[in-house]
C-alpha cells in the first residue's frame, strides 16, 4: 500500500528542511513506499527554493503551486486531487507532527483496513507541547461541543494529523472548506458517511519557527457553518450520503 503525504505550506521556509527530511528518513526506516506532497500556498519567502533543494536528494517529494485561492483549506484540497497513493495522511509543514506517529497509523490502517485513523492529543498516550492557553481552551470547547451533538467518543476532530484511503477522500467529496475549518469537515463527513475509523494518540509540538496562520477571530463562523452542514447533514440527509 503505498502512502501519500500532503503537506500544505505557506511561508516555511525555516521548518520545511526538517519536516520532510525527518519524515522521508521515517518513512524510508520503515520500508514504507510513499510520495511526499508540499502545496506551497502562494509563498512570499524561499519556501520554493527550499523544496527545489531538497528535490535533489528526495526523489519522492513533488511540489504544487496551489492555483486556487489561498488558504489551509484551498491548500490541502488541491493537493487531495493530486496525491497518487492508496491512502493519504494530511500534515503540518511546522514540524508540529511526528513522523513516527505517522507509521503507526499507516500501520493500523494497513493491518485493520480502516478507511481512516484519526489523531488525538487528548487522551491516553496523547501530547501536547507549548500549546498556546487561549487557543488550548477554545479547542477544547469546540471539540467538547462537537463531541456531545454528534454523539462521538471522538474527543480531538479539529486535529489536522489523520490518514484517510482514496476511496474515503473520494466519498466525502465536495470539500466545502477554504481554511482551517476543513480540519473539521473532513472527519465528521467520513463519521456521518459510515466510513470505518479508529483513533489513536499522536503528539503535538508547537511551533519553533514563524507563527502560526490561524486566526482566531476569523476562524469562528468558518467552523460553525462546517458544524452546522454536517449536523444537517447527519440528521436530514436520509442516509443518502452513506458509503454503501
Amino acid at each position: 500500500m503505498k502512502l501519500s503525504i500532503v503537506i500544505p505550506a505557506h511561508n516555511e521556509a525555516e521548518s520545511l528542511p526538517q519536516t520532510i527530511s525527518s519524515l522521508h528518513a521515517q518513512l524510508q526506516v520503515n520500508n514504507i513506499e510513499h510520495e511526499i506532497l508540499v502545496i506551497n500556498d502562494h509563498s512570499t519567502d524561499k519556501s520554493q527554493q527550499i523544496i527545489a533543494n531538497l528535490q535533489q536528494t528526495i526523489k519522492n517529494l513533488v511540489c504544487f503551486e496551489n492555483e486556487a485561492a489561498p488558504g489551509y483549506g484551498m491548500a490541502v484540497r488541491y493537493g487531495l486531487e493530486k496525491f497518487s497513493g492508496d491512502c493519504v495522511a494530511i500534515m503540518m509543514a511546522d514540524q508540529s507532527d511526528d513522523p513516527e506517529d505517522l507509521v503507526r497509523f499507516f500501520r493500523k490502517m494497513e493491518g485493520e483496513q480502516l478507511d481512516c485513523v484519526f489523531g488525538s492529543r487528548f487522551m491516553k498516550g496523547g501530547q501536547v507541547d507549548n500549546y498556546p492557553k487561549v487557543k488550548l481552551m477554545l479547542n477544547r470547547f469546540a471539540n467538547y461541543l462537537v463531541k456531545w451533538v454528534f454523539r462521538l467518543s471522538y474527543n480531538d476532530c479539529t486535529n489536522a494529523f489523520k490518514l484517510y484511503k482514496r476511496e474515503t477522500i473520494e466519498g466525502i467529496k465536495p470539500l466545502l472548506s477554504p481554511h482551517f475549518n476543513l480540519t473539521l469537515e473532513m472527519p465528521l463527513k467520513a463519521i456521518v458517511r459510515g466510513y470505518s475509523y479508529t483513533v489513536l494518540p499522536n503528539k503535538w509540538t508547537n511551533r519553533r519557527h514563524g507563527k502560526s496562520n490561524l486566526r482566531i477571530k476569523e476562524m469562528g463562523s468558518r467552523y460553525f457553518f462546517i458544524f452546522l452542514y454536517c449536523l444537517i447533514e447527519k440528521y436530514f440527509s436520509k442516509g443518502d450520503y452513506r458509503k454503501e
